[in-house]
């Protein structure tokens, strides 16, 4: 490793995680279509795909522990190590949520979830994902700040989901569980988004050497994020 230039070992770290971004959007893709269409049995592969997942994140996390240890770099490249890092945490967390998706299908009644945006909300956190990853490769600090502004419209279309569920709770009888499903799979769409926005918060970092997240607001979101 040592015999390699720095700006060689850091181009392999980052294409490393464009593969595994890459990975992590097919799997939330096959799961999105899983739920739209569970006749589709698609079980099988998005379990394999996770397990690659979580795989080629410990991967990654070990080159970029050994580069630290050989080149200790310093100023940008060793930013550039960091975002890498905890890129590949939060892309590593987006494949369980997908995964987490995936599992709640069975429990759900066929045609219930017609009642809901979720193609709507899915393709969005999909747009966000992608967009932050090609805010990183890029170094685009305007798509960043764009995939954080995107986050307020999925929030907004989550706390819908929240209204329509309270309401219909009221009144219903034998789709109780229904519906807290749906609040569920809501729950984990969102969160999705939430790791896509650090994502771009990191990207942010990485270009200016700026800590978005710490301008995100209350103490009380700090330690949620420490939770997810």
């Amino acid at each position: 490793m040592a015999d390699r230039p720095v700006h060689e070992h850091i181009k392999d770290l980052s294409n490393s995680l464009v593969i595994l971004s890459d990975k992590v959007l097919k799997n939330f893709t096959a799961s999105l279509q899983a739920l739209l269409r569970p006749a589709e049995s698609l079980g099988e592969d998005i379990r394999l795909a996770d397990g690659e997942i979580d795989a080629s994140e410990v991967r990654l996390e070990e080159q970029c522990l050994i580069f630290l240890a050989l080149q200790q770099p310093v100023a940008r490249d060793l930013r550039t190590i960091i975002t890498i890092l905890k890129i590949n945490t939060d892309l590593e967390r987006i494949g369980d949520l997908a995964v987490h998706i995936y599992e709640r299908i069975p429990e759900i009644k066929p045609g219930f979830l017609d009642h809901f945006q979720f193609e709507k909300m899915g393709e969005l956190a999909k747009e966000m994902v992608q967009k932050s990853i090609q805010a990183f490769v890029n170094r685009d600090r305007q798509l960043a700040e764009e995939v954080c502004d995107m986050d307020e419209q999925l929030d907004t279309m989550h706390r819908l989901v929240f209204k329509k569920v309270s309401v219909e709770l009221k009144g219903a009888v034998e789709d109780t569980n229904q519906y807290i499903v749906a609040m569920s799979i809501s729950r984990y769409i969102e969160r999705i988004g939430d790791h896509a926005t650090r994502i771009a918060r990191e990207v942010i970092y990485l270009v200016t050497g700026e800590i978005a997240r710490h301008t995100e607001g209350s103490f009380e979101k700090l330690i949620q994020s420490l939770k997810d």
